[in-house]
């Protein structure tokens, strides 16, 4: 059926203002009347977010190929189990609290190219240096930096990014670029995997790893060539100035925030492969690869639901993802393998639907600060929960499982209860 009119409503000082505007205005609001004056389709936009979702292939081969191997890499390098934990943990922290910053400069400049570029260089260019890393320090200062870039270049990517997606959904948007991440995701460890078959090592992983990083360079490049202003791709609205973000944006950090405290980092988890045998050495990156395929696969699913259900999806996710710590640290070869699935499937959530939800909370201007408020809140939590985990494994694993079990389910009392707020 085609609807004559659009609804539109947005808080404003605790007040609610509603409006009707008619089709006909809807189309002119759409136009780009400072450049070519013609509406931006919707495959214009679509286009955006497949550019966008093909840079992050190429720099996910780049970075996740790395992440596959660097717990055993540290492990070489005489690193425990406490300090893989830390420094994975203390990387994720600067990383999401960096984009506490990169994401207001963003939204204060207008320059949100510019931070993407500047993010993504540094972010690429630290993976194939860690061939040149001696000692465990370095390699963990090379770690560290890898995710300052990407801090620095996500608020403004998925600010970019969630103007597209306005018009091909938000979930769907989301978790398609998701799922092009992780086509790049299970495709970097993968390639690892055949460097340390054929005896490479894992130096000369790394080094090979600069010709996907040389490669989402330069579609990065072309993107912003064709694509120079992306705020274009959306539906202009009412701008209104707000004091402050809305009680369900905090709410919904918070449960996020449980989540990210209960997830462990893959390099604790590679540590413990390693370290007790329960995976051979050339199938850790294999392993990691699996769980980046459901990653990809569980983006788009529950990205389409998303569009339809909602919030609620992510209440599903949760309960699934929970369980992955029993399987993945008491299981053998088998049950390890279906913990990573597991993982996998709420890596996919947290990288889709948790950053679609995200665009649909903010107004149009504030969404760089808002994602980099959001990240940084994640990453703090992620770095204690990381920190804690990592200290729990050198004492008891049990206690480790219990953890990340009863924090992650934490989180859906609060989903449930955003659930029944009103929009």
């Amino acid at each position: 059926m085609q609807l004559r009119g659009y609804f539109f409503w947005e808080k404003w000082e605790g007040r609610r203002l509603d409006f009707l505007l008619p089709e006909e205005e809807i189309r002119m609001v759409g136009q780009t009347t400072h450049q070519s004056g013609h509406r931006i389709s919707k495959a214009t936009a679509f286009k955006f977010v497949i550019l966008l979702g093909f840079v992050s292939l190429f720099a996910d081969v780049t970075y996740e190929g790395a992440r596959s191997i660097t717990g055993p890499f540290l492990a070489l390098l005489g690193a425990s189990g406490t300090v893989v934990g830390v420094v994975a943990g203390f990387g994720e922290l600067i990383g999401y609290a960096l984009r506490l910053i990169s994401g207001y400069i963003s939204d204060r400049t207008g320059k949100y190219w510019a931070m993407t570029l500047l993010g993504y260089f540094v972010n690429l260019l630290a993976v194939p240096l860690l061939a040149l890393a001696g000692r465990w320090e370095i390699a963990s200062l090379l770690m560290i930096a890898e995710r300052m870039g990407k801090a620095i270049r996500t608020p403004a990517r998925d600010a970019m990014l969630s103007h597209a997606t306005q018009s091909v959904g938000r979930g769907w948007g989301f978790g398609l670029h998701e799922a092009l991440d992780q086509i790049g995701a299970i495709l970097g460890p993968l390639i690892v995997a055949t460097v340390l078959y054929f005896d490479g090592g894992y130096r000369i992983s790394f080094a090979i790893l600069l010709i996907p990083a040389l490669m989402a360079l330069a579609v990065l490049l072309v993107a912003r060539a064709l694509y120079p202003r992306p705020r274009d791709l959306e539906m202009a609205t009412a701008q209104l100035k707000t004091k402050g973000f809305s009680h369900i944006f905090w709410f919904y950090l918070a449960a996020v925030s449980l989540i990210a405290a209960g997830y462990v980092d893959f390099p604790l988890i590679s540590f413990h492969f390693e370290k007790l045998s329960v995976v051979p050495k050339i199938w850790i990156p294999v392993f990691y690869a699996v769980a980046m395929g459901m990653d990809a696969l569980s983006a788009l699913f529950f990205g389409r639901l998303f569009d339809r259900v909602g919030l609620s999806i992510l209440i599903v996710v949760s309960l699934l993802s929970s369980l992955f710590a029993p399987f993945v640290f008491l299981g053998g070869f088998s049950l390890a393998l279906i913990g990573m699935a597991l993982w996998g499937i709420g890596m996919g959530a947290q990288e889709s639907i948790m950053r679609a939800a995200m665009a649909e909370m903010v107004p149009i201007n504030r969404r760089g600060s808002a994602y980099g408020i959001f990240n940084a809140g994640f990453g703090f939590s992620w770095f204690l929960g990381s920190a804690i985990m990592g200290i729990l494994y050198d004492v008891s694993i049990s206690s480790l499982i219990v953890f990340s079990v009863v924090v992650q389910l934490a989180s859906v009392p609060l989903f449930l209860l955003i659930r029944k707020q009103p929009g």
